[in-house]
This record gives C-alpha cells, sequence and structure tokens, in this order.
C-alpha cells in the first residue's frame, strides 16, 4: 500500500512537471510571437514617421519655389478693400504734383450747347487740367563727314562731332545713337527684359526699328567701351575692406555656369565663370584679399587665408527654423537652442548700438555667448541631421560672430543677395546667355549700371557720355577717376 501511494504521489508529481514545463514552453512560444509582432510594429511605425517626414520636407521646399510667392493659397473670404481708407486719420491724400514747365499750352472752349439738354452753354470760370506725355518719335541725324589726307604721312583724315558715337562709315554708316542704345541696356542688364521685348520697348515708344541681332552687337561694342571702368571696379574691390559674396547658377549655350557677385561699400563686381569654387572667386577679389568676406558659409571662400569672414546668420536661423519643423520630438531641442543663441547674439548687437550696454560689457556678453556654443557642440548627438548640424557650426564656429568683435561689419550676406536677384530675374525671363561674348557684355554692363544705382548717379547720362567719347574712358563711379 505504501509503495502504491508513493508512485501515485511520483506520478502526479511527474505529472505536475509536465504540465509546467509544457506550459513553460508555451508561454516561451507565446512570447517570443508576442515580441515579433510587436518589433514588427516598431519598424512599420518607424517606416510610416520616416515617409511622413520626406512629405513635410518636400512640402516645405515646394514652399521656397520661386513661383510660390504668386500662389498664396485660398484668398480669403471676405478680404479687406484695397487702396487707402477715406479720412483724415489715415493721412493726407497725395497725388502728382503739378510740372514745373509747361512745353504746350491749349486752350479748351466751352461748346455750344449744353450735352445733357441742348440749352445755351453761360461762360464761367476757368480749371486747369495738367498732362504729362511721351512723344513717340525717333530723330534721324545725318552726318556729311570731311575727309581728306595728311600731307605729312598721307593717312585718311576724317571729321567728328561731339554726337557721333563712331567714326564708321560705309557699311557701318547705320547706327543706334547713344540715347537709345543706353536706354537698352538698362532695360535688358539692369530691369532683366529680353532682348526682343526690348526691341519692342523701342519701337512701341519711339518709332525705333531695330533687330535683336543688332541690339546684340551695339551692347557688346558699348560693354567694350565700359571695359576699362569694369577692369577699375574689379581693382576697387579689390582693395575694399569688407566684400559680400554670393553666386548663383547662370546658363551659358544651354550650359550651366555660374554668376558671382561682389558687393563692397561702393562698387558692386558681376562675372561669370565656369565653375563655383576658389579659382573662380580669386578672379574678382585676387588671392591676396585680406578683408572681410561677409558669405553664406560656402567652403570655398574660407580659402581665402588672409581674409577675415563673417558666416551669413540668417542663412543659419533659417537651416535651425527648417529642422525643428520636421525633427521628432527627442531631437528639435538643438535646433532650437541654436537658433536662439543666434537670435541672442543679434539682440547684443541691437542692444549695444542702442546704448544698453557698454563695449565692456558686449566683449563679455559675447565670450558667454562664444563659451555656451563651445558647450552646446561637445555633446554627443544622436540624430542624423543634428549630426550635420553640429559639424557644420564646429567649421563655421570661428567666424560665426565676427560682427560682435568687429562693430559695423554685417552679420548677413543679404546686401549680396539682393544684388544678386536681378540676374536670377533676369535667368528666369530670357534663360542666360548663348554665347561667352554675350556673357562678358552682360556681367561689364550689368556691373557698371549696378554701381551707378549703388552711388545714387544717373546711369543714362553716363552710358551716353561713354558712347560719345573719343577714346578709352573711365567713368566717375570707379573711386579715383577724374
Amino acid at each position: 500500500m505504501i509503495l502504491t501511494r508513493s508512485w501515485h504521489c511520483l506520478s502526479s508529481i511527474f505529472n505536475a512537471a509536465d504540465h509546467l514545463r509544457k506550459g513553460l514552453f508555451r508561454v516561451q512560444i507565446l512570447g517570443s510571437i508576442t515580441n515579433d509582432r510587436l518589433r514588427k510594429e516598431i519598424e512599420r511605425w518607424k517606416q510610416e514617421t520616416e515617409r511622413l517626414r520626406r512629405e513635410l520636407e518636400a512640402a516645405l521646399r515646394a514652399t521656397k519655389r520661386q513661383a510660390a510667392p504668386h500662389s498664396r493659397g485660398r484668398p480669403k473670404a471676405h478680404p479687406k478693400r484695397p487702396g487707402r481708407k477715406s479720412g483724415r486719420c489715415y493721412g493726407r491724400q497725395a497725388c502728382r504734383p503739378v510740372p514745373a514747365r509747361v512745353d504746350e499750352r491749349i486752350q479748351v472752349p466751352l461748346p455750344d450747347h449744353c450735352p445733357h439738354c441742348g440749352g445755351g452753354v453761360e461762360p464761367g470760370s476757368c480749371e486747369t487740367q495738367y498732362q504729362e506725355e511721351i512723344v513717340r518719335r525717333t530723330v534721324v541725324r545725318r552726318f556729311d563727314i570731311a575727309v581728306g589726307r595728311c600731307r605729312d604721312c598721307q593717312r585718311r583724315v576724317q571729321g567728328r562731332h561731339r554726337l557721333q558715337t563712331s567714326d564708321a562709315v560705309g557699311v557701318g554708316n547705320v547706327q543706334l545713337g547713344p540715347e537709345a542704345l543706353t536706354l537698352a541696356a538698362i532695360l535688358n542688364k539692369q530691369m532683366g527684359l529680353s532682348l526682343g521685348h526690348t526691341r519692342q520697348v523701342l519701337c512701341y515708344g519711339f518709332g525705333l526699328e531695330v533687330s535683336r541681332g543688332g541690339l546684340y552687337r551695339a551692347l557688346a561694342r558699348m560693354a567694350g567701351r565700359a571695359a576699362p571702368t569694369y577692369d577699375g571696379l574689379v581693382d576697387t574691390a579689390r582693395q575694399a575692406p569688407v566684400n559680400g559674396m554670393d553666386e548663383t547658377g547662370w546658363k551659358v549655350g544651354g550650359r550651366l555656369q555660374w554668376l558671382h557677385v561682389a558687393v563692397s561699400a561702393q562698387v558692386t563686381v558681376y562675372a561669370i565663370l565656369p565653375g563655383r569654387g576658389y579659382e573662380q572667386s580669386v578672379k574678382i577679389l585676387g588671392a591676396q584679399y585680406d578683408g572681410f568676406l561677409i558669405h553664406d558659409g560656402w567652403a570655398p571662400y574660407y580659402r581665402f587665408q588672409f581674409a577675415f569672414h563673417q558666416s551669413c546668420l540668417a542663412h543659419l536661423l533659417k537651416r535651425c527654423r527648417e529642422m525643428a519643423q520636421v525633427a521628432p520630438s527627442a531631437a528639435w531641442a538643438f535646433p532650437r537652442a541654436v537658433e536662439q543663441l543666434l537670435r541672442t547674439g543679434l539682440e547684443l548687437r541691437e542692444r549695444y548700438a542702442s546704448g544698453e550696454i557698454s563695449e565692456r560689457g558686449m566683449r563679455t556678453a559675447t565670450g558667454k555667448l562664444e563659451a555656451q556654443l563651445d558647450r552646446m557642440l561637445e555633446a554627443r548627438r544622436r540624430n542624423a541631421a543634428n549630426r550635420r548640424l553640429a559639424r557644420h557650426l564646429e567649421h563655421e564656429q570661428l567666424w560665426l560672430f565676427t560682427f560682435l568683435h568687429c562693430f559695423g561689419l554685417d552679420a548677413t550676406n543679404n546686401t549680396a543677395e539682393r544684388a544678386i536677384r536681378g540676374m536670377v530675374i533676369a535667368r528666369k525671363v530670357w534663360g542666360g546667355s548663348r554665347t561667352w561674348a554675350g556673357a562678358r557684355t552682360h556681367q561689364v554692363l550689368a556691373s557698371v549700371l549696378r554701381t551707378c544705382w549703388q552711388q545714387g548717379k544717373d546711369a543714362f547720362t553716363r552710358g551716353v557720355s561713354l558712347l560719345r567719347a573719343r577714346g578709352a574712358v573711365i567713368l566717375d563711379i570707379v573711386p579715383g577717376a577724374d
């Protein structure tokens, strides 16, 4: 009996152990299945998050396209009424001023009968109206040029009138006048109109018929006259203490080249070159340039080893804002912190300019900003985008706050970007240059016209005087030129 009971107990124990082993095995299998499902679910959500992040970045890039400003989304249901509001609270209502001179005076008599009822009209007061109009007229000048020979050297000699722009006769005896050509240069090189549209303006406005090819050749001759002035502008840029640099794409013969710009306090110089690197920038400023360069952080600019640099804070602020918009919750703090640090630097400049802090206080605050940036860059970043931003900041670190050490220096390269905006518009309208000769014409005339605008000087009168000059001249937009 005892053995039987012991056997039954052992059998019960073995059976219970076997059930327990099978139960544990089932639990392990279920746990493994559950973990696999969780891992697959987590991986699916990661892929979905990455897909949504890419779509958000694409949508943000789409808003930055050049056509985006012309598409502002759906219009408001009840927009405000356009124009100036009525009443004295919104200022004095402006109108065109009375002209200083009157070239033509016309008497306008009363009609014999009332236009409404046909009755007689009794004379009363007299009112005045002015009309400013353009004259659609082309003046054709004929120069009868006396020709002779020198008694000593027997060379051909001919006369020259002050209104002439060339000594050409024969095949080249019909020419565009200096005022017409200067207007064409301003329309095409400064305002961005194509040669075809420029031809239409001359035709509609003045009745002057000219072909696009004729305009092209005439502008090329004008650029040849302006070449000494352009060289003087380049020399001035090389001697300037501060230059803002930027570049953009430019087509020459349908192939991508690059248009570079250097803007100093006095002059603006454009150059269309086959590349975007240091070798092209050197052709404008020279390898020995030792002033301040303000740029967007493009790496080739740092190869100017004798220059001091200021990296554009506007580009970095924009990058930080866009990163924070698409970053996951665990990664957006770093770009936000960088953005706040840069804004603090800009606010510090404004406080010093307004006299709120002394020069010593600004130096101390600048040192604290730089130390704070050092601590931020020491931390390790798990997010790939944050690591890229940190590497970029480490590269730019030495030149981020140059504007705080050298008061008066711009913190952004906005000046250079404004100078290049007109070229971007021209590229969008007429695509670029068809030949390198056309690119040379464009860079010379655009530099001269932009510098005239920058200095507040009349580009029209200077273009006319340049074309009427008998020999090589340098315009007074070059500092030190007669």
